[in-house]
């Protein structure tokens, strides 16, 4: 026994690993030879079988002070001995346990070498009890099967030993690190804390604690939205977690480095009302005062530590009953108090755990000895043995029924792990509060009533909470406009009702009542438009959006179309008849003009459906940017706005702007044409004129503002509101305004040539042939203005005509033989044919307008004709006197009373050329013919004289002023 003693002793001085490895071959009972035969279990095989035996238990500590952890040994030792004096205090129990402490200084090579001490040299003992530094204890934990020996720890929570492969032996009373972790999440569930984050420090311990951790979020349906782990500085990791928006953080490391969490959290504003740490609870007290080893001075570090959460596992059960040692858990520790006076050590926070430990074993072995006593009574006539395995077998089925209330709660395994208490305190004004705990056998969190104090009026959300909110229109705002615009469709119904009522008026009448109704229908239209632009999701659903986006467009678009198509249908109408240049007479009816609009309409209504059904209108949602909530509240707002858009949304208002343009181009060009009639009452250039510049500069800026304003609706629905009513109201003002303000004022100037004046004189006249004005129609009276176009053509063809007649007049001087068939009572009837009534104007000297009716029945003396001449040539027929003289009866009319006067001829007035000589134009003065006197052809008179139409003669009329 001794040289393997030496040997292990020289090695150790030379190569721990190799001595490590050696013991763990030592330690094999096939090995074990050199060392107390535990395969025979001793010498003494009746322990079970005497009451008061004094049964040994190897304990496995560090107690060196210098050693790590020691601190805690020292404060176990009173809490086991305080067990043990219990247990015999009680009676109970027909044995004694016998500690015997072994020294593992926190270091491998010296706790496998107690290890082996005391199974070498040591008692035979029956259970392990201890185990406080996790690396010696796996070490040793992993070769308990191998010894038959089991294991129970009261300090041991690395999550290692929690894996029943490598260490079967092994129990615990205290619970694992990975115990906190159902807690942890039962905590989130209770606050409905469904998206976290870990921060970890880079050692396996916790490495092993957040693998485990991950786990058991994954199977509450808790999202892990980001895993960080650090080793030296957590201030780029934390800067993480915030990018992230982690708002709930579970954080594993120890208090040297969460001094750099909490100072990173500070920097970074991570503290507060919206954010919530979890860390481990097991630091030591004033923790941030020891180790901080930050820039961060001691108030930084509380403001940021303020309301953590911290969760480790009960040391002392709360419920205030007695166990399984007589006592409560408040009376137990005032005992324990008492020894730790005693003996001048400090407390230990697994104090409890080693008493609830002792216990554990006090009633394992109660429990074995039983069962051996039964096994041997039944074994009466052979003698009775039983070896270490089988003892081994017995005493870890015993322990996996262990479940009695001690010092610490309920104690119970599971799989050899304790399912005990954890506890939940938070960091409220510089010191931690209980605020709650957890219950692992009956999977409860009990919280303890507004003992949990957050910063907020609420506890902190998971994430940020992101609220939708609709950018709609505000209803007063949407009120006013509403009421604007109902204002404007009264005005247009009032409108409408004086075209109605007068629409037989000559004023009304000419200027085509029918078009009027059109353009009213037209601003209706586009006034009711104003009301569904206005219109968004938070009134009506998400289909009927897109159904509003549609009607919408195709209101505004037909409105406008009606509107300017019928101002723009009328306008050709009146450009048709005054630029007739072939002075045909034209009757152009109020049914052409609405098939010119509807012809515009079913332009519009082709374009339309094309674009419904190609590419039709639909619902889209813009979101913008995350907004603080302006209530203060831990949310963040997402305003989003809703468009009417669809693919190619460019196309098709390119092609509906390029057909508006040209209709309002169209519009300009009959205004400019048309801006010459001088009627009032059909001359509406001017006011077509202003109409299309004040709706094209509007719509270009209303559109521009409106694109530039898009996620402004107020704003937007304002802008394009005022475009829509101001050019409507415009309009239509314009062209009814001026019709109101004349029939109130004066309504036959408007319907009268502002370039014929009558006189009195020449009114009176007019009254005596009223029968002949009456059969003129109004709309050839309307078309004198475009005839002066003509005036310069026909004064040139006057020319020409003076040239013929003059060389008729030579023909007729040179043969005198022909003058006897023009015979002298013809001339009166000539005369009586052709009179004439010529009006001129005393204040500007413009042209009258001739009306004449012929009352003389057809006359068969108009040159008698030789029946025997009717089957002459026509050449011979022309020359003949009858039509000589018949050409000269209408010639020498014409003559006398235009051509003669201008060369001081015979008088105007004067019916044949024998009047009287005072009567000479040699005694008056008369004004020569000007160019710019009016002249007409005969074709209006209506209806022409029977010789006119037989002849086809056209006559040439001149008046002029004198």
């Amino acid at each position: 026994m001794a040289p393997a003693r030496r040997d292990c002793s020289g090695w150790e001085m030379f190569l721990p690993t190799g001595c490590l490895l050696l013991s763990v071959l030592l330690f094999h009972p096939a090995l074990a030879k050199v060392c107390n035969d535990r395969t025979k279990h001793g010498q003494d095989n009746s322990w079970f079988a005497r009451d008061g035996e004094n049964l040994p238990i190897m304990v496995l500590m560090p107690m060196n002070e210098s050693a790590l952890m020691s601190g805690i040994s020292q404060g176990i030792e009173p809490a086991v001995q305080l067990a043990i004096q219990h247990i015999r205090e009680s009676r109970k129990y027909s044995f004694s346990l016998i500690t015997k402490i072994y020294d593992t200084e926190c270091d491998n090579a010296k706790g496998l070498r107690a290890f082996f001490d005391a199974i070498c040299y040591g008692p035979k003992h029956l259970m392990i009890f201890g185990g406080v530094c996790p690396s010696v204890t796996s070490i040793i934990a992993e070769s308990l099967e191998g010894w038959n020996l089991v294991q129970l720890s009261f300090a041991a929570t690395t999550p290692v030993l929690a894996d029943k492969k490598k260490y079967p032996n092994f129990f615990r009373t205290v619970p694992s690190d990975n115990a906190v972790n159902p807690a942890v999440v039962k905590f989130l569930t209770f606050y409905n804390w469904s998206r976290v984050g870990t921060l970890t420090q880079d050692v396996q311990r916790f490495s092993e604690v957040r693998n485990d951790l991950t786990s058991e979020l994954e199977k509450a349906d808790i999202q892990i939205a980001d895993t960080e782990s650090f080793s030296n500085d957590p201030c780029v990791n934390v800067k993480k977690l915030k990018d992230n928006d982690v708002r709930i953080i579970i954080g594993q490391f120890d208090e040297n480095l969460a001094s750099k969490v909490f100072c990173c959290a500070y920097n970074l504003n991570m503290f507060g009302s919206k954010y919530q740490w979890i860390i481990p609870g097991w630091y030591q007290g004033n923790w941030w005062e020891q180790a901080n080893s930050t820039n961060c001075t001691t108030k930084k570090l509380l403001t940021a530590m303020e309301g953590y959460i911290s969760v480790d596992f009960e040391p002392l059960s709360a419920r205030q009953i007695k166990g399984i040692s007589g006592r409560t858990p408040k009376e137990y520790e005032r005992e324990y108090s008492r020894e730790l006076q005693q003996k001048g050590v400090e407390s230990s926070k697994f104090h409890g755990f080693a008493y609830d430990g002792i216990w554990v074993i006090a009633k394992t072995l109660t429990r074995v000895m039983e069962l051996l006593r039964v096994k041997q009574r039944q074994n009466t006539f052979h003698n009775f043995t039983v070896d270490d395995r089988e003892v081994g077998k017995m005493v870890l089925d015993v322990m996996n029924e262990t479940n009695f209330f001690g010092v610490t709660g309920q104690v119970m395994f599971r799989n050899g792990e304790r399912m005990g208490t954890i506890k939940f305190n938070q960091f409220q004004e510089g010191r931690e509060v209980k605020v709650g705990e957890y219950n692992a056998i009956a999977d409860v969190l009990d919280l303890i009533n507004n003992s949990i104090r957050f910063q907020g009026v609420e506890p902190p959300k998971d994430r940020t909470f992101v609220r939708l909110q609709r950018r709609h229109i505000n209803v007063p705002l949407y009120s006013i406009l509403s009421t604007i615009t109902i204002l404007g469709m009264l005005m247009a119904g009032a409108f409408l009702f004086f075209n109605i009522k007068n629409r037989n008026h000559r004023l009304i009448k000419m200027s085509s009542p029918y078009m009027n109704n059109l353009i009213i229908l037209g601003g209706m239209l586009s006034y009711a438009s104003i009301f569904l632009f206005g219109l968004d999701g938070g009134f009506v659903s998400d289909k009927e959006f897109e159904t509003l986006c549609t009607v919408r467009t195709w209101i505004l678009i037909v409105g406008y179309t009606t509107a300017f198509g019928a101002m723009f249908a009328k306008t050709w109408r009146v450009h048709a008849i005054f630029k007739n240049v072939k002075m045909k007479k034209k009757i152009i009816k109020d049914q052409k003009l609405l098939i010119i609009v509807g012809g515009m309409l079913l332009i519009d209504l082709c374009i339309l459906i094309c674009w419904q059904i190609v590419d039709p209108l639909k619902r889209t949602v813009e979101e913008y940017s995350l907004e603080a909530d302006p209530q203060g509240r831990d949310i963040a707002i997402r305003p989003f706005l809703e468009h009417c858009e669809n693919t190619h949304m460019s196309i098709w208002l390119g092609i509906v702007y390029a057909y508006k343009g040209l209709l309002m181009l169209f519009g300009c060009f009959l205004a400019w044409e048309t801006r010459n009639v001088s009627i009032p009452a059909l001359n509406d250039s001017k006011y077509i004129g202003m109409s299309v510049y004040n709706v094209g500069i509007m719509c270009i800026i209303g559109a521009a503002v409106s694109f530039l304003t898009r996620d402004q609706p107020n704003v937007q629905f304002c802008i394009v509101a005022l475009v829509i009513i101001f050019c409507s109201t415009i309009t239509l003002c314009l062209v009814f305004v001026p019709k109101f303000i004349t029939m109130r004022t004066n309504p036959d100037a408007a319907t009268q040539n502002r370039r014929l004046q009558f006189t009195q004189n020449q009114k009176k006249e007019d009254s005596k042939t009223s029968t002949s004005v009456t059969s003129v129609n109004q709309a050839n009276t309307s078309r004198l203005d475009g005839l002066q176009t003509d005036n310069h053509r026909l004064r040139m063809k006057i020319t020409e005509l003076d040239k013929e007649l003059e060389e008729v007049t030579m023909q007729l001087q040179d043969t005198p033989e022909k003058t006897p068939y023009i015979k002298q009572n013809h001339y009166p009837d000539a005369n009586n044919i052709l009179s004439i009534r010529n009006f001129t104007d005393g204040k500007d000297g413009e042209k009258s307008i001739l009306k004449n009716h012929l009352e003389q029945k057809p006359q068969a003396q108009w040159g008698s004709m030789d029946p025997s001449r009717i089957n002459r040539g026509p050449l011979e027929d022309i020359n003949s006197p009858e039509h000589i003289q018949r050409r000269l009866s209408l010639q020498l009319p014409i003559l006398h009373h235009a051509y003669l006067p201008s060369i001081g001829g015979v008088d105007a007035s004067c019916t044949s050329p024998n009047g009287s000589p005072g009567s000479s134009p040699r005694h008056r003065t008369h004004a020569p013919l000007l160019p710019g006197d009016g002249l007409w052809p005969v074709s209006f008179l209506h209806p022409p004289p029977p010789w006119l139409v037989a002849e086809e003669t056209y006559m040439v009329l001149f008046f002029y002023n004198k």
